[in-house]
């Protein structure tokens, strides 16, 4: 199995895993999203779906431009919840005690643009680019 394809399916279950979390207990993700999205409970709900459906259109070998804009749509999905993760930084080393502190955080900031690029690359988002 081919490298892409190993990456393709880890963020797919990466993806479900997180979309699934997000319909069954959408709490922990509403106590991190920045106060002024509107309809949070309902943006969780739409993120989740959107995660899951992702992970699907990702790892499908029917049709490749599906699998591409797949890469797009979750590269910019990790982009546009990274406000979410920053806002969660802040409120936890905010506490005290620092919550989870950097051990969590620290890696999870980093994570952000990895898992950007991962689902560009693994898509084939980014083989014309390649060339």
């Amino acid at each position: 199995m081919n490298r892409r394809r190993v990456a393709r399916l880890f963020l797919a279950c990466l993806y479900v895993a997180a979309g699934t979390l997000h319909l069954l207990n959408p709490e922990p993700f509403l106590k991190i999203t920045p106060n002024w999205v509107v309809a949070a409970p309902l943006v969780i709900a739409l993120t989740g779906i959107a995660e899951i459906a992702g992970a699907l259109a990702l790892v499908q070998p029917w049709w490749p431009r599906l699998r591409v804009l797949a890469g797009w749509s979750l590269a910019a999905y990790a982009l546009f919840v990274w406000p979410a993760n920053v806002n969660h930084l802040l409120m936890d080393m905010a506490r005290p005690d620092h919550g989870l502190g950097w051990a969590y955080h620290g890696p999870r900031m980093i994570a952000q643009p990895i898992l950007i690029w991962a689902a560009l690359w693994s898509s084939g988002a980014l083989e014309r680019f390649e060339r």
